[in-house]
């Protein structure tokens, strides 16, 4: 034999070694529980028995340990499949046999008066040992360690007895509204009576405050023993009310007394139904009506970004969106012989213009590889773009041209829909600025007037793809939008703070590439009048060391608020003539920190900075001062002060209904001769003749 066959022969021989070697932690030709020890935590576990299950009893015995030693005692195999509360159950296989211990009893927090039930939290704490013998030969010990904690929820039977409910003139409805699990306890609910000391201790610091909280009769201002009122007027110990809390105020929010007719909204178009004309014309931001009486709709954007079908159109409001669909979700829209009402007393029909889509590749932006036999295609509609001609507050004429081609199955269309208004006095398509001031969507007009080219910008971001500021893009900002844009910087673990806020600020400030912003639309560059300074206000640094830590940086400004204040200052042809007053720019810091992924191996992380645009309206003028006879007359305003003297005669009026009019008009008589009485001892003539 040669070394070659004498090498086989050894590799054979350890694959046979291997073939037979027992699992870790079995002996060979032994049976074992896989697992061999469980920590049980509850009602039920299951382990797996590795061998021959033929010929092999099953039990489950109760281990208790030894006193002394500590040691759990000796089992036998004398015991069966049922231990106390435990039940055993197996499952035979061909050499796994599936072997189950579970709880029969329940674990519920015991109730007054009840057995079967867990006294405390911690329910069952026992050893358990599940033995495979063959005759009285032991094979396999499985050793469980159970601690096991009540449920905290209810799961039994809800009784069906009806709630006496109180009477809600007398006494609250609910005293503790947050007990709202029957046999069981409510989590922060300190008036829960089913919650077991143990658990109050819990959450005894975080109960629910207030009436939720059980605290149904709170000491209420005008009680005497209430000092919750900041300013105690002096004449408070002597109008004071002095009662218990059983009876309180706040028992008549309960209490049913007259009913009033609720005022539903109604969801109907507020128009004038009269025959001769249905409304007097159209504002700025009014939806366009159609013969129906029902909104002139065309698809656009939602604030989330999608498209809605049904949106109204609003009168002088220019939009241009794009909507991508497919086959199987497309609908068409509003038909176009739908008749609009021009704001006077007729209506108008649209004038449609059809044409077919020459490239296609402008709107179909994607397309799955079908069979050609397998293709569905429908003529749909591509765009539509509407131009209103309008003159003061009406509708002179309605022009709407329409794209159609054909979509098939498969293909993602972004259909494009435009609305626009132009004057019936504009020249060449092009509107004339007759209104000055600006429009609600049209973009702030800003100027750079410390440079030699004046024009400047005034931006928001526009994110794409990752969100990242390096491919995020801006646009302008729109007048009488508030906006809220942001994207997602970069910053190493090993960032430098200084260098960190440098980079930030000049992000934020590429936005703003201007120093004055336009009053109104027609600002002139040449004259500084037109023009309002934007005020700066820096980022606050406190100038914090972090003590040489890495990826921890303080004062990141990393939000910009621009707040613009606008007013109504007139109006041209019933059109609000809207200015710019003053523009604010401000910075709000945070504190970066690096957020470590998993193993931390990753030593970049995301800043987010952001900008937020709001536009302030205010009056055009102050309003004017407050007169001195309003001043006074506030005293006595029953709907501004809590003590109403115009009222302190009220309960001797038939509107009093707390008491019957007759001992209201006793008691006031009563209080009457005592107020004469009063006055007529305290005269000095009185006491002389008292003397005398």
């Amino acid at each position: 034999m040669g070394a070659a066959g004498f090498g086989a022969l050894l590799l054979l021989l350890l694959l046979l070694l291997l073939r037979a070697a027992p699992c870790t932690g079995q002996l060979a030709g032994d049976t074992v529980f896989q697992p061999s020890f469980i920590h049980m935590s509850g009602p039920r576990v299951n382990s797996f028995f590795l061998g021959n299950s033929s010929g092999v009893n099953f039990s489950i015995i109760l281990s208790p340990r030894d006193a002394e030693t500590g040691k759990l005692q000796l089992a036998n195999c004398s015991g069966s499949k049922r231990a106390g509360d435990w039940n055993l159950d197996v499952t035979p296989g061909v050499d796994t046999s599936k072997v189950t211990v579970s709880l029969s009893r329940t674990l519920e927090l015991c109730l007054p008066n009840a057995t079967e039930c867990c006294p405390s939290p911690l329910c069952r704490v026992e050893t358990l040992q599940v033995l495979a013998c063959r005759g009285s030969v032991m094979l396999a010990q499985l050793l469980i360690q159970a601690e096991i904690f009540a449920n905290s929820s209810f799961a039994g039977n809800v009784s069906e007895n009806a709630t006496i409910i109180p009477n809600q003139a007398f006494k609250p409805l609910g005293s503790c509204p947050c007990n709202l699990t029957a046999g069981a306890c409510d989590v922060r609910c300190c008036c829960d009576l089913e919650c077991t000391p143990d658990l109050q201790q819990l959450f005894s610091g975080s109960c629910f405050p207030g009436v939720f909280g059980g605290d149904v009769n709170p000491p209420y201002d005008q009680l005497c023993s209430s000092q919750s009122m900041e300013y105690t007027p002096e004449w408070f110990p002597f109008l004071c009310v002095q009662s218990s809390l059983d009876n309180t105020p706040f028992l008549g929010y309960f209490y049913h007394g007259s009913i009033s007719t609720p005022k539903v909204p109604s969801f109907k178009i507020p128009l004038q139904t009269s025959p001769g004309k249905p409304f007097t014309g159209y504002r700025e931001g009014d939806p366009v009506i159609t013969e129906e009486d029902e909104y002139f709709t065309v698809p656009q954007q939602s604030m989330a970004g999608q498209c809605v079908g049904n949106a109204p159109v609003a009168y002088l409001h220019n939009f241009d969106v794009k909507c991508p669909t497919n086959l199987e979700s497309y609908k068409e829209g509003l038909p176009h012989d739908v008749r609009i009402n021009s704001g006077t007393a007729d209506f108008i029909q649209q004038n449609v213009v059809y044409r077919a889509i020459t490239d296609r590749g402008k709107f179909i932006t994607e397309s799955e590889n079908l069979l050609a036999a397998e293709v569905l295609c429908q003529n749909v509609t591509f765009a539509e773009h509407y131009k209103f001609i309008w003159k003061d507050m009406n509708i002179e004429q309605v022009n709407v041209t329409v794209f159609r081609g054909s979509l098939c199955d498969g293909e993602i269309l972004t259909q494009r829909f435009t609305v626009e208004f132009l004057s019936l006095n504009s020249t060449h398509g092009e509107e004339l600025f007759e209104n000055p001031g600006y429009q609600v969507g049209k973009p702030v007009k800003a100027a750079n007037l410390n440079a030699s080219d004046p024009l400047g910008s005034l931006n928001i971001w526009q994110p794409a793809g990752r969100g990242l500021c390096a491919s995020a893009t801006d646009r302008p900002v729109l007048f009488g939008v508030d906006s809220y844009s942001g994207c997602i910087l970069e910053v190493d673990i090993n960032e430098d703070c200084s260098f960190l806020r440098g980079n930030v600020t000049e992000k934020l400030n590429a936005l703003v590439q201007a120093t004055h912003i336009g009053k109104r639309d027609n600002s002139s560059y040449s004259d500084l009048n037109d023009w309002v300074e934007i005020i700066r206000l820096d980022p606050f640094s406190s100038n914090v060391s972090t003590g040489g830590l890495k990826g921890i940086c303080p004062d990141i400004p990393a939000n910009l608020n621009i707040r613009i204040i606008f007013a109504k200052v007139g109006a041209v042809q019933g059109i609000p003539l809207q200015e710019i007053l003053a523009v604010q720019i401000s910075y709000s810091t945070v504190l970066w920190q690096f957020q470590c992924g998993l193993g931390c191996r990753n030593t970049l992380s995301f800043l987010p900075i952001t900008a937020s645009v709001q536009f302030i309206e205010v009056p055009a003028q102050p309003p004017p001062p407050v007169t001195r006879y309003q001043k006074i007359y506030a005293e006595f305003d029953c709907n501004q002060n809590e003590v109403c003297w115009p009222q302190l005669l009220y309960p001797l009026t038939r509107f009093y209904t707390g008491e019957p009019y007759s001992q209201c008009l006793a008691k006031g008589l009563f209080l009457a001769f005592l107020v004469l009485l009063a006055a007529i001892m305290s005269n000095p003539w009185f006491s002389k003749l008292w003397n005398r």
